[in-house]
Formats: structure tokens, C-alpha cells, sequence
């Protein structure tokens, strides 16, 4: 593959912030709104934003039931903080009736670690080396299926904040607010594998 074709859901949250650390990391990346735009990929990032507001834009847009299809079908997805929530099997603490596009064999609390006076950086361990996470109203992971591999933790506390199954990566942090590309090139990377 030479250049790979990654699309950004734009429907609400960071989506700037991914498409340039995206492009950083050698791939072409399109914003994502309509079904037709799904088409042609070789992966997609879910960003960080509100989940509940995201889930509503993708019904409103009619593009939910094509984001699950896409999931299904194997394609490359990364979901930051909203983009875990939305890409987790269950959630914890979600909204009556809130839907998921899912995928990922987790179950997700919503809000885990506070309210948006609660935001904090921190280092975790990524890929073996210490990596600056942002956390804004994030979610962790609170129970991981056999299948999902754990890629880091909240130091300290042993909360799980990120995964990988398969093609399916999540971070409950926002890589993309820090400048530092190693989770998007390890995205991309997954990418061109698959």
C-alpha cells in the first residue's frame, strides 16, 4: 500500500487535530460525514468528543448503521476518548438507550474519571515507552474480553486506557492534543498491514 486513505468522522470533536497528525504519519486523511465518503478507505478514526452527541449526528446523518457495517466488514478503526465509547461493546454509566457502533469486546464507564474540572495529563507506558496522554471527561476500560490486548494503563492506578483488538484500536486519552504522533503511527502502521 502507498499512500493509505484514513477518513475522520467529522461529525463533532478534534477532527483537525487527527487529520494533521494523520497526514504527519504518511497518510492521506478525508473527513468523514456521509455514507458514500466511507467508501475507499483503508481506515478510520473516531475522535474525541461527546459520545452521545456523535451517536445522535451519525443517526441524524444516516451513517450509523453504515459505521457498523464498515466495523464489521474489518476495517482499521481508532476511537479516542468518545471514539472508545463508541467503538465499546457496553458502557457503563451511558445514557438511557445510548447506542454504540461496537466492535470492541469491552465494557467502557463513560465520565470515569470526572467531570471536565477533573482533566489532567499524564505519562503511560505505550509501546514500551512513556507516552503524554491528555484525559478530558475520558473513560476507561473496566473489564477486557480474552481477545482484546491491553496497551497501556493510568499509571498508578491500573485503570485500563488502551486496547487493540484486531484492527480495532482505543485510547481513553487524546493523543492528538499533544503533538506526539506514536499512537497515530502505530494506527497507520495497522493500517498498512491489514
Amino acid at each position: 500500500m502507498t499512500t493509505p486513505v484514513v477518513g475522520v468522522l467529522a461529525l463533532q470533536g478534534d477532527v483537525r487535530e487527527h487529520v494533521r497528525l494523520l497526514e504527519g504519519c504518511g497518510a492521506r486523511a478525508v473527513p468523514v460525514r456521509r455514507e458514500g465518503e466511507l467508501a475507499g478507505l483503508d481506515g478510520l478514526v473516531l475522535p474525541g468528543g461527546e459520545s452521545t452527541t456523535i451517536i445522535k449526528l451519525a443517526v441524524a446523518f444516516d451513517l450509523l448503521d453504515a459505521l457498523r457495517a464498515v466495523v464489521k466488514e474489518g476495517l482499521p478503526v481508532y476511537g479516542s476518548c468518545a471514539g472508545m465509547i463508541l467503538l465499546a461493546d457496553r458502557i457503563a454509566d451511558g445514557v438511557d438507550g445510548q447506542q454504540t457502533i461496537g466492535g470492541l469486546d469491552v465494557l467502557v464507564r463513560r465520565n470515569a474519571f470526572g467531570r471536565q474540572v477533573d482533566s489532567f495529563e499524564a505519562d503511560v507506558e505505550f509501546d514500551g515507552r512513556p507516552l503524554p496522554a491528555v484525559f478530558i471527561r475520558a473513560p476507561w476500560v473496566e473489564w477486557a474480553g480474552p481477545e482484546v490486548s491491553v496497551l497501556a494503563r493510568e499509571p498508578g492506578a491500573d485503570r485500563i486506557v488502551a486496547v487493540r483488538q484486531g484492527g480495532l484500536l482505543a485510547t481513553s486519552f487524546h493523543p492528538e492534543l499533544t503533538g506526539d504522533d506514536r499512537v497515530h503511527r502505530y494506527f497507520v502502521d495497522l493500517v498498512r498491514i491489514s
